[in-house]
């Protein structure tokens, strides 16, 4: 007579990555729906094949004021995330962190210096880069502008508490980027 054994489904683990997407989006969405005080424009996530590698990113500008945008982005490589799985001794686990600014001018200066205070006031210690684009051959008409934080270490679970600050900062920089930008 056989035995019957009850099948077990191994229940999803999930990775540093998705608890620190899952807590990004919650916090994020909240101020978009319950507290009204953002606007969600773009949500991104994605798997690169070629290289296994993941990315996950939130657009949002104030409901008041679209013009200036800003972006929570998370990273992860197909390393981190075997290391992680596979409980590698010495690892780590941890994700990139990123966050963007963005606008349109039509004037850079003083506007990118400007800027560059804001965010050297507010992340210090952070690596702080401005991107400039234009249309080459033609009379610049506008610019787009872009300033991005890049933190030299990888975010964790450990860090999860600080998500509700850095999104509530994020907003404060943001407040401030408009009044730079009108």
């Amino acid at each position: 007579m056989k035995s019957k054994r009850k099948q077990v489904c191994p229940m999803f683990d999930p990775t540093v990555y998705d608890n620190l997407k899952v807590a990004f989006e919650n916090y994020l969405y909240d101020l978009d729906n319950l507290d009204e005080s953002i606007h969600i424009t773009h949500r991104r996530d994605q798997l690169e094949m070629a290289s296994m590698s993941r990315e996950f990113s939130l657009q949002f500008c104030l409901r008041d004021h679209t013009a200036v945008t800003a972006e929570v982005v998370l990273k992860s490589s197909l390393q981190a995330i075997a290391a992680e799985i596979l409980e590698t001794p010495g690892n780590h686990p941890g994700c990139e962190l990123e966050l963007r600014f963005a606008w349109v001018t039509k004037e850079l200066e003083p506007g990118c210096h400007d800027v560059q205070s804001v965010m050297q006031e507010n992340w210090p210690d952070q690596r702080i880069v401005q991107h400039i684009h234009y249309l080459f051959g033609e009379a610049p008409v506008s610019f787009n502008v872009s300033a991005s934080v890049y933190f030299d270490r990888k975010v964790n679970e450990e860090q999860m508490h600080d998500i509700p600050v850095l999104c509530d900062h994020m907003l404060h920089v943001l407040n401030r980027l408009v009044m730079v930008h009108e």
